[in-house]
C-alpha cells in the first residue's frame, strides 16, 4: 500500500509531510526546503512552478500567485495562451509536490489529505479536491486546516482542554474552537473570513507607499516583493529600509523607511477584522475568552508582532509557540493521513460544517436543513409541499450562507423534481435530504414520497457543469416550515 501524505494548499505556500514512526515528519522539495512557494509562471513556453517560478518571476510572461483566493469561483487563468481554471493551476503546484515526495520517500505517490480553509465554502472545497484529482492524487480525505494544526499541536497531550487557532496565512484567515484530550479533537466552532490574509497587508502598504505610480506588472512585482522582505524584518526589528532600483520611472533608487509602528498604523482596520470572526466562534461554541485554555496561532502571517499582541489582549493568553506556524497545517495533514491508513490508532477527530444550508422556500426564504457548526460527516431531511395545485414539478435551489432570504445567499446549485403526483397544493410530500461527508462535501436528493420518484445531485465547482440540467427559479416553488418527524404541521411549500 502506497504512503498517503499530508499536504498543506497554501495562498503563498504548500508543505507536504508524512508519518514516519508514529511522529509527522516534513518532506522536503527538490531544492531542500521545507516550503514550496505556490507560485506558477510560464516562459517561453515553458511553466515553472515553486521556487524556480519565484526566480524569475519578475522576467516572466505570466505568473500566476495566490491563485488559493480564487479557488471554486468562475475566474481564468492564461499561460501560454491557454485558459486555466484555478484548480488545474494548483494541480500544477500538487503535481510538483506528489513529485518531490515521490523522490524524497522513494516509492510512488498517488494519495494525499489535502487542507482547505475551515471556512471555504462547498464550491471551494470542491475545487479542492478537483486539483488534487487533475494532480493525479487520490484525495483521501479534505480537512480543515486549524483542525490539522490542532492535531500536531495536540498529538500525545493527556490532559483535556479547549484551545483557540488562529490560522492567518498569506490569503485567508480561520478561526476554531476545540475539545482536545485523550486522542479525541473534537471542533466546536469555525469562522473566519477567506480573503483576509497577509496578502492584504502587503497590498495595504504597495498603495500606500507607491501612490499609484507603479504603471508596469513587473515594477509591481518587485515592489510587491520589497513590500513582503519589510514585513517579515519588521517581525523581528522596529523599522527597516525598502530599496527598490530603478523603479516609477526613477533611474535612481526608491528608498523609505518604514518603521513598526506606521506598518501597523497603515493595516491597523485590516487587525481589527480578526476580532468579529472570533467573537463568533466563541458565540457559536457558548463559550467565552475565559473558557480558552491554550491559543495556538498557525500561519505565516501570525508572525507579525500586532496579531501576537491582539491574541494575548483578546484572550489574556499567551500565545502557545512550540510548533512552526508555516509547518503546523501538513504535520496535522499527515496525521490524518496516518488515521485513515491505521498507523495512527487511538486518535478521533469530530469535525463541522462551517456554513449553514438549505434550499429556497416560497416567498424567497432561506429553509435551513444544516446549520453551521454542525458536526460531520452527518445527513438531514426535511418534509415540503407544492405551492400551486395540480404541481407536478418543484425546482430545489440549493443555497449556503446565514441571512434569512435566498437571495443573500451563495447559490449552490439547482435542480428539478418531476413527475410529481397531480394533487391540490399543500398535499405531496416531498422529502429533501442533504447529506455531507467527511470532506464537507454535499450531496442533496429530492424525493416524492407518494411514488418514490427521487433525483440527486452532488454540489460541485462552479467551473464544472452540474450533473443534471440546471433550471431557472420561478414560481414552481417549494414551501413549507416543518420538520418531517411533525407530521399534523403544513409542510413548507416550495
Amino acid at each position: 500500500m502506497s504512503k498517503i501524505i499530508g499536504i498543506d494548499l497554501g495562498t503563498t505556500n504548500t508543505v507536504a509531510a508524512f508519518m514516519d514512526g508514529g511522529q509527522p515528519v516534513i518532506i522536503p522539495n527538490a531544492e531542500g526546503e521545507n516550503l514550496t512557494p505556490s507560485v506558477v509562471a510560464s516562459v517561453n513556453g515553458a511553466i515553472l512552478v515553486g521556487r524556480e517560478a519565484i526566480s524569475i518571476h519578475s522576467a516572466a510572461e505570466t505568473t500566476i500567485a495566490s491563485v488559493k483566493r480564487h479557488m471554486g469561483t468562475g475566474r481564468r487563468f492564461n499561460l501560454n495562451g491557454r485558459d486555466y481554471a484555478p484548480q488545474e493551476i494548483s494541480a500544477m503546484i500538487l503535481q510538483k509536490i506528489k513529485a518531490n515526495a515521490g523522490a524524497y520517500l522513494g516509492e510512488h505517490i498517488d494519495k494525499a489529505v489535502i487542507t482547505v480553509p475551515a471556512y471555504f465554502n462547498n464550491e471551494q472545497r470542491q475545487a479542492t479536491r478537483d486539483a488534487g484529482i487533475i494532480a493525479g492524487l487520490e484525495v483521501k480525505r479534505i480537512i480543515n486546516e486549524p483542525t490539522a494544526a490542532a492535531l500536531a499541536y495536540g498529538l500525545g497531550k493527556e490532559d483535556t482542554h479547549t484551545v483557540m487557532v488562529w490560522d492567518l496565512g498569506g490569503g485567508t484567515f480561520d478561526v476554531s474552537i476545540l475539545e482536545l484530550g485523550q486522542g479525541i479533537f473534537e471542533v466546536r466552532a469555525v469562522n473566519g473570513d477567506t480573503h483576509l490574509g497577509g496578502d492584504d497587508w502587503d497590498q495595504r502598504i504597495v498603495e500606500r507607499l507607491s501612490n499609484g505610480l507603479l504603471t508596469q506588472k513587473t515594477e509591481f512585482r518587485r515592489f510587491r516583493e520589497a513590500v513582503e522582505e519589510a514585513k517579515i524584518a519588521l517581525s523581528c526589528a522596529l523599522s527597516t529600509t525598502i530599496n527598490i532600483p530603478g523603479i516609477m520611472g526613477n533611474n535612481g533608487l526608491f528608498e523609505i523607511i518604514l518603521t513598526r509602528k506606521g506598518f501597523e498604523e497603515m493595516t491597523s482596520d485590516l487587525l481589527k477584522r480578526l476580532a468579529e470572526p472570533t467573537m463568533q466562534a466563541l458565540s457559536d461554541a457558548a463559550l467565552c475568552y475565559e473558557d480558552i485554555d491554550r491559543v495556538i496561532l498557525v500561519g505565516g502571517a501570525t508572525r507579525m508582532p500586532a496579531v501576537q499582541e491582539l491574541a494575548r489582549k483578546l484572550t489574556g493568553k499567551e500565545p502557545h509557540k512550540d510548533i512552526n506556524p508555516d509547518e503546523a497545517v501538513a504535520l496535522g495533514a499527515a496525521i490524518q493521513a496516518g488515521i485513515l491508513s491505521g498507523e495512527m490508532r487511538d486518535v478521533v477527530l469530530v469535525d463541522v460544517t462551517p456554513l449553514s444550508l438549505g434550499i429556497e422556500s416560497q416567498g424567497g426564504v432561506f429553509a435551513k436543513l444544516i446549520d453551521r457548526n454542525t458536526q460531520i460527516p452527518v445527513s438531514r431531511n426535511r418534509i415540503f409541499t407544492t405551492a400551486e395545485d395540480d404541481q407536478t414539478s418543484v425546482d430545489i435551489h440549493i443555497l449556503q450562507g446565514e441571512k434569512g432570504m435566498a437571495r443573500y445567499n451563495m447559490s449552490l446549485g439547482n435542480f428539478r423534481l418531476t413527475d410529481i403526483t397531480s394533487m391540490p397544493a399543500g398535499t405531496p410530500r416531498l422529502e429533501v435530504q442533504f447529506t455531507i461527508d467527511s470532506d464537507g462535501i454535499l450531496q442533496v436528493s429530492a424525493k416524492d414520497l407518494h411514488t418514490d420518484n427521487e433525483r440527486m445531485v452532488e454540489i460541485t465547482s462552479v467551473s464544472r457543469p452540474l450533473p443534471v440540467p440546471e433550471v431557472p427559479i420561478g414560481d414552481r416553488g417549494i414551501r413549507g416550515q416543518a420538520d418531517n418527524e411533525i407530521e399534523e404541521i403544513p409542510a413548507e411549500m416550495i
